[in-house]
């Protein structure tokens, strides 16, 4: 048995929740949860704002653990290995997209708390391909959320060729804008960071931003980024972003706005400038990810809770107040 947090219906409370998983895979591992991040993405989905929901919804997709049973056709991994699984737990392996390494855009993937149940929970279990063997140099205690907000912001740098020499904004210093900031400056880039709160200029420094421009400064910029990746939910003025765009220039969304995306033709056609968005990652791209924040000491900054303590730690991250993530651990 799986000893689990669950809600019974949408926002309500997570209680002690116990479920049989049935038999172990053959190509599936059972992991030992230490700890768990919490996303915005657990919201969401406890909420049922996407109406993908099924209860009793055990939440939780940014899980580090150590490998407790395998199945006989396991590749890769060890008992006791510690690894990380995100918001993927597995894939078909046999489409074109799965055969181009971007098992992220399978038709067929499975999330690991839609369908299924989730970290919040003392094991999990996932096909072994999207468990990532964490690097020994990263603090497990703080990696889990590089398995969604880490992946999430890193990925676009891979997948869109993002150069060293790149002028790069990043829009919003959150759960995910603080990853970036880092990211962006260890890639080589010149970095700015955009945010609406004045008072976040020097944590956003302390991340990595070389410059720092409040909202209403938009129009000082125009004409300077190669890229610009947003990371907020809030719907903001699109069209000065793209001003501020270079010829050539990529505003590049992994935030979501409650609205759609509106802007003029104009901006994009005379400056060759475009609009796009990605999420999460493959696994492959999960492993260079983290060997990349291993190597430039890039770690969430995070808050603890218990796991016992998971109604306490939802109803802070659902408040505004968590800097930048929080983490529950056994």
């Amino acid at each position: 048995m799986i000893n689990a947090y669950a809600a019974e219906k949408p926002r309500g409370p997570l209680k002690p929740f116990e479920y049989n998983p049935g038999p172990l895979g053959p190509e599936d591992v059972e992991i030992n949860v230490e700890y768990c991040g919490i996303c915005h993405s657990d919201l969401s989905m406890l909420d049922n704002e996407w109406q993908a929901s099924s209860y009793p919804l055990v939440p939780g997709h940014e899980i580090i653990g150590v490998v407790g049973a395998m199945g006989q056709s396991v590749k890769n991994l060890r008992m006791g290995q510690r690894v990380g699984l995100g918001w993927f737990s597995s894939s078909c392996l046999h489409c074109s997209q799965c055969l181009a390494g971007d098992h992220n855009l399978c038709a067929g993937a499975q999330a690991t708390i839609m369908g299924r149940h989730g970290g919040f929970a003392d094991k999990v279990r996932a096909h072994w391909l999207w468990a990532v063997p964490l690097p020994k140099t990263l603090d497990a205690a703080k990696a889990g959320p590089l398995f969604c907000g880490g992946l999430t912001v890193f990925n676009p740098f891979l997948q869109l060729g993002i150069r060293p020499l790149d002028r790069v904004g990043i829009i919003g210093i959150g759960g995910l804008g603080h990853l970036a900031l880092q990211f962006a400056r260890a890639w080589g880039c010149e970095v700015t960071a955009f945010s609406s709160t004045q008072s976040k200029e020097a944590e956003a420094r302390s991340f990595g931003a070389h410059h720092f421009i409040s909202s209403g400064e938009l129009g000082k910029v125009s004409g300077q980024f190669d890229f610009i990746l947003s990371t907020v939910s809030a719907d903001l003025d699109w069209s000065a972003y793209l001003t501020a765009l270079a010829p050539k220039g990529r505003l590049h969304f992994v935030g979501v706005p409650a609205s759609p995306i509106s802007t003029h033709a104009f901006p994009l056609i005379g400056g060759q400038k475009s609009l796009s968005g990605s999420p999460l990652g493959s696994p492959g791209n999960a492993s260079k990810m983290l060997d990349f924040a291993a190597r430039h000491s890039i770690l969430p900054t995070v808050e603890m809770f218990k796991l016992a303590a998971v109604n306490e730690a939802l109803d802070h991250l659902r408040s505004g107040q968590a800097r930048y993530r929080v983490v529950l651990e056994q």
